[in-house]
Parts: structure tokens; sequence; C-alpha cells
């Protein structure tokens, strides 16, 4: 098992070598496709005068100049391998800023490029690029999961901060942190934080002792309530440079994207978070993009619905579609359209059902893992969600969206707090973070904080990854995380 002291530079230099495998392949391949194996040249005109290049040294340049911009922009270090998006996002920005760049060199220099071998280039170099990425994160999640290739993290605030931040940390190994010891204020060795396994290795006078023993790699401040206020940067100063990292996590949670700031203000890193802005922009790209690929969703699967019509019509008694109000956009009441997975009479056993004891749900959720209501035929819809397929016509109706909040029945509505309102600022969805992160198995508390989260930091981008891990999930229950 690799040590913290070796496990980055070493990843690192794996994404180095496979990324030079992948663009050599598409660059040259790009090459051979486009012109041929003969040796062809670029026109490089200048001053009247003809100079040019033969293709195989231009795609070399290529090579060389693709790398040195993945590395430029940090597309390989530490912090955004393994979890998250922001690989991606590096690999795709570096490789159309790099283009971008020769579009404009060739222009000003008068460089005969051939368009077509640069048209292929580009988007046959973005995917495989975020191809080879993304099986190298899936090897990275499954050493993640067996503690290896991890930050060795030292948790140092409150009792109560500690043991909240462990929580998240645990429930996510693959974000590659796994907590070793915490330093709190009572300082009581030989103890662990109520409710977790983590030990007690001192207080925050002891972390230099405290990162020796654990052989940590990272010191997480989960609180400053109980820190003087020259604590924090007393600790950074501790830190070995290069091996050793210093991380705040502020007690706001669930806010990214273009909503935080860092901002320098007299000497002090002060993190400003931006109101939730709905856009019309961004409401009619979801729509469009919602409608487009509803439409085209139920054309190609329309002899799939027509099959599972039939079965549902044939296997028992009553009408092919359940049809339940749900409450969506702004707190309207809509139909939703599903499957019938159940007996006719489901609504009328509920009652019953709900003064039994569950094994799944929430205290607002009602689920059960067997229940007895369900047919044979709803048993397998329901395992790969083929009874939420009709739901697609909500969406070409508007109603509803292909990622968004969970749709609530009006009885749950009842039970919310006035935060939890705030999920009907957007249109509740077939699929959504609350989906892909556990359903059944989530607590109401996080089955709100998820929805909550997808509200107030919605991304064209964010509802692409949440749609293939839904049918990743789905094809193959129990799947690695995208």
């Amino acid at each position: 098992m690799p040590t913290p002291r070796d496990w980055r530079p070493a990843y690192a230099r794996r994404l180095r070598i496979t990324d030079f495998v992948v663009l050599v392949g598409v660059v040259f391949g790009a090459q051979v496709i486009w012109f041929g194996t003969g040796n062809v040249e670029v026109a490089i005109r200048a001053d009247y005068r003809v100079t040019e290049l033969s293709y195989w040294y231009f795609s070399t340049a290529l090579v060389l100049a693709w790398m040195m911009v993945l590395h430029l922009i940090d597309s390989r270090s530490h912090r955004v391998v393994g979890t998250g998006m922001d690989e991606y996002k590096r690999v795709v920005d570096a490789s159309f800023r790099l283009f971008g760049f020769i579009a404009i060199f060739a222009f000003l220099l008068q460089v005969d490029v051939a368009r077509g071998f640069l048209l292929i280039s580009l988007p046959a170099g973005v995917v495989a690029l975020v191809i080879e990425r993304w099986m190298w994160r899936q090897w990275l999640i499954r050493k993640r999961r067996r503690g290896e290739y991890s930050a060795r993290v030292l948790l140092v605030g409150s009792e109560q901060s500690v043991s909240h931040i462990a929580a998240e940390l645990t429930r996510t190994p693959q974000a590659g942190y796994s907590v070793v010891g915490a330093c709190v204020p009572t300082g009581r060795i030989a103890d662990v934080i109520p409710g977790t396994a983590i030990p007690i290795m001192g207080n925050v006078n002891t972390i230099d002792r405290a990162l020796l023993v654990t052989g940590a790699d990272t010191v997480a401040v989960t609180s400053t309530d109980d820190l003087p206020a020259s604590k924090v940067k007393q600790i950074s100063w501790q830190l070995e440079s290069g091996r050793q990292h210093l991380v705040l996590a502020p007690s706001i949670i669930d806010i990214a994207g273009p909503r935080l700031h860092t901002r320098p203000v007299a000497g002090l890193p002060l993190i400003h978070v931006e109101t939730p802005r709905f856009s019309g922009g961004q409401r009619l790209v979801k729509r469009m993009v919602d409608l487009v690929a509803s439409v085209l969703g139920v054309i190609v699967i329309s002899p799939i619905l027509a099959a599972l019509a039939v079965t549902v019509r044939l296997s028992s008694s009553g009408p092919v579609l359940f049809r339940q109000k749900r409450v969506g956009l702004r707190g309207r009441e809509f139909t939703m359209l599903k499957f019938r997975s159940m007996v006719e009479n489901a609504e009328e056993i509920l009652p019953d059902l709900l003064a039994e004891q569950r094994d799944a749900g929430n205290e607002v959720l009602f689920k059960m893992k067997n229940d007895p209501r369900v047919t044979p035929v709803g048993r397998f819809m329901r395992k790969f969600s083929l009874d939420e397929l009709p739901q697609l016509f909500n969406v070409i109706g508007g109603s509803m969206s292909l990622v968004g909040p969970r749709p609530p029945l009006p009885s749950e509505v009842e039970q919310y707090a006035d935060h939890v309102h705030r999920r009907f600022l957007a249109k509740p969805g077939i699929t959504g973070l609350w989906q892909v992160s556990g359903r059944s198995a989530l607590s109401w508390e996080d089955s709100v904080r998820l929805d909550l989260s997808y509200v107030e930091n919605w991304s064209l981008l964010g509802d692409i990854v949440i749609l293939a891990k839904t049918a990743r999930a789905a094809v193959a229950p129990g799947a690695t995380a995208f």
C-alpha cells in the first residue's frame, strides 16, 4: 500500500503516461485518417515566402503542447482527482484553450492547418481524455474504499463539529479523506469522539505530536470557536511544506460552484456566499434540454413503453398508468404518471401499513423493502426504475424536469418546515441528487439537504452527471459513482 508520502506523485505520473498515450493515439490517428500515411506538409506563409513543415512534426508539437496545458492548468493535481467535476472541467477547458490558441496563431502567422484535422483531433481528444480519466477514477475509488490512496486527516475543533465532519467524510470515502484522529478542547487522550471510533489525540496544543503519532498529512479545522485567533496560522506554520496540508471546513454546507468566492479583504480571507440566482436564460436552457431529450427518449423507447403497458395490463387487474397528485414548481399540484406497479387498491391498504414496522424510508417518506402491495411485474419494474418512464410525458407537458428535487405528496408537504419549501423553486425531477445518493436509505434531513443543494447550485453539467449516474445505477444497481 502506498504511503501518504508517495501516492500523489505516483498517481500524477500514471496520469501523465496515459494522457500521453491517449493523445499520441488521437492526434496521429486523426492525421492518418485525414491525410493517410504519406508525408504531407503544413504551409506557413510569411513575408511572401512559403515554408513547409511536415505534419508529423506538427502533430508531435500538438501532442507536447496538449500535455503542457494539461499540466499548467493542474488537471493532475491531487486536489481535483478522484471526486467532483473539476478534473473533467480542467481537461475540457485546457483542450479548448489550446485549440483556440492554435486557431489564432494560424490566422496571424498565415499557417494553413487543415481544419478537418483539427476538427477530428479536438473532440476525439477531449472524449478520449475524459474516458481515460474516468477509468482511472474508478480504479482510485476502489482503492479509496479500501482505505488506500487517501489523505490521512487529523480533525481539529469542537467534539460536535469533529463528529459532524467525520460522518460526512466517512459517508463518501471516494472523496479521499480518511480520518485518523482528532484534537479537541478537552484533549482526553485514550478516549474517542462520542458516536465514532475516532481516537482523541490531545488538545489543540498537541497537533504536532498528533501528526507524528497518526502519520496524518492533512489537518482539517472543523470549527474555530475554541481556537485563539492566531492558532490557525500557527497550525499552518507547523505543517511540512509540500507534504502536509491545511483544510478549513466552514459550517456552511451544500453551497458550491459560482456562489462561493474567496476574497482577501484587509488581509482576511473572507468567504462570500452569493444568493442563488435563477435567470430566465437558465430556465430556458433547462426547459429546452428537457423537451428535446424527453421527446427523443419517448421515440427511442416507444417499443419498451408499449411492451411494459401490455405486460402491466395482462399481469393484474387495474389501469396501466398510476396517476397521483404531487406538488411541483411554486407549490402547484400536478398529476404525476407512472406505470402501475401495485395492486389496484394499494391506496386503501396504505393506512394499515403505516401502523406496521417499516424497514426503509424515514419519518416523512413512506417506504417498505418488501411492500406487499407491489405486484411481481411491479417489483421487476421498480428494480430498474422502469415504472417511472411515463414521467417523460410529465416532462414534455412541463410539470416536471428530467432532473430536480423529489416530487412530494401533498400530505408530505403539510409536514414541511418553512425552509424546506425552497425546493419548490425548481421543477421536480424524474431523478435527482436524492435518487443517486441513497433514495430510501436517506434520512429526512439528508433528503432535504440534497434537494436544497440541487436547487441552490443548479448547473447544466450537474444535470448531465446526475443523468449519467442514474442510468448507470438503473442498469447496474450499486455501481461505482461517476
